[in-house]
């Protein structure tokens, strides 16, 4: 970050630039509500400093959150970074989403960014779920590999012209969407079309379930391996599903329905598993006991191909640790120690799997998920400073 001869940080003025970038529709399937059939159109907001000019940007992108107002997005422009955050076609909805899809949207986005807007160089800013997404995308626009979504769908990412990016950061990061989800998936539902058939001794929100905080290892993997378990019971259940609409010789049609009980990590309720400093009994949406069953839980609402692309434990291609490998840019990790919904696990496996031996990572004490409250203006500030301090030793920002 700048500073005065004092030492004291520059801020820096910043217009907030609302612009869209639209593109040919190549989808046989709509996906999103609204808008013209044939075009996608991605809400965007370049926020650029009025007096400092720099050929980097810094490119946000999340499957469906919309946080160009995130204090992170804003505090980086106030340092002096030039940096987007567009928002993927799917923005606010999940239940169509296929990650390919939003790869594609990220790399239109990135085009928009170089051909448009004259930026030589990109540095892709994975916060939180952006953080698989941009690992995904810098995987397959180094050597585009995946030809189709896990049900057969498009997009063909090897025909994109996806452009890699000049570095990585993958900020507050998980390791998937799947992934995720799996490790919060309610493990004592037996039955899907029926919630309330439940094996009690799973039950983590059940007062008379034997295993109580502090969890034992033997139910902890118990528990898990149960997670697992379900997941791949809905996904052979979907991959059924679509069988037998193309059978039926409906192969375009969709199904969707609910998945229940998705904020049960055993995580949340104790704070030995995957230690930091969060508090315990509460997830970044609240209460996990009211997130398991209500309307705002992870892939609730599904459908058949959007659960395959970016739910399914097994068949779902983005993934931090399986495309970290692959990454061939200079990359960084942060982690924030009181985070409530990525914990220090999640930071530390994404670290290990980049396979680019220019890689750093930092653990930020007493900073959560979003840096928000009015104790967490030093702990975004030392992530700010954190930022900064490796753009410049990278030539990916001006100098102070």
């Amino acid at each position: 970050m700048s500073t005065t001869t004092s030492g004291a940080p520059v801020k820096h003025e910043y217009e907030r630039i609302p612009y869209l970038v639209a593109y040919q529709n190549n989808s046989s399937v709509r996906d999103v509500y609204g808008g013209v059939a044939e075009l996608v159109v991605l809400e965007s907001y370049l926020l650029k400093p009025k007096n400092k000019p720099s050929d980097t940007v810094l490119v946000f992108m999340h499957p469906i959150g919309g946080g160009a107002y995130l204090p992170m997005i804003n505090a980086l422009a106030r340092a002096g970074h030039h940096v987007i955050y567009c928002n993927s076609r799917f923005r606010g909805t999940d239940s169509a989403l296929l990650m390919e899809k939003v790869v594609e949207d990220l790399g239109e986005c990135i085009k928009d960014a170089k051909n448009r807007l004259g930026y030589s160089k990109v540095v892709l800013a994975g916060w939180s779920g952006g953080g698989s997404l941009s690992a995904f995308y810098q995987q397959q626009a180094q050597h585009p590999t995946v030809t189709a979504s896990p049900s057969g769908d498009g997009p063909d990412l090897t025909k994109l012209g996806l452009i890699p990016a000049d570095g990585i950061m993958l900020l507050a990061a998980h390791i998937s969407r799947h992934g995720t989800m799996t490790e919060w998936l309610d493990a004592s539902i037996l039955d899907e079309l029926d919630p309330t058939r439940r094996a009690p001794e799973l039950d983590l929100y059940n007062p008379d379930n034997p295993n109580q905080p502090p969890y034992t290892p033997e139910f902890l993997d118990r528990y898990r391996d149960a997670q697992v378990a379900r997941n791949r019971r809905i996904t052979k259940w979907v991959k059924d599903k679509l069988a037998e609409l193309r059978a039926a010789g409906r192969p375009d049609d969709e199904f969707a329905f609910v998945v229940h009980g998705t904020m049960a990590d055993p995580r949340w309720l104790d704070p030995a598993v995957d230690p930091n400093e969060r508090t315990p009994g509460t997830c970044y949406l609240g209460d996990p006991q009211v997130v398991n069953m209500s309307p705002v839980g992870l892939a609730r609402f599904c459908t058949l191909r959007s659960w395959l692309s970016q739910w399914s434990y097994d068949d779902a291609h983005g993934d931090a640790v399986k495309c970290g490998p692959d990454i061939a840019v200079p990359a960084l990790v942060i982690g924030n120690l009181a985070d409530d919904a990525c914990t220090p696990s999640h930071t530390r496996r994404i670290y290990e799997a980049i396979g680019h031996p220019d890689k750093e990572m930092h653990e930020i004490p007493g900073a959560n998920h979003y840096y928000s409250g009015p104790d967490q203006r030093d702990r975004l500030r030392e992530a700010v400073n954190v930022v900064t301090d490796w753009l410049q030793r990278h030539d990916l920002a001006s100098a102070p």
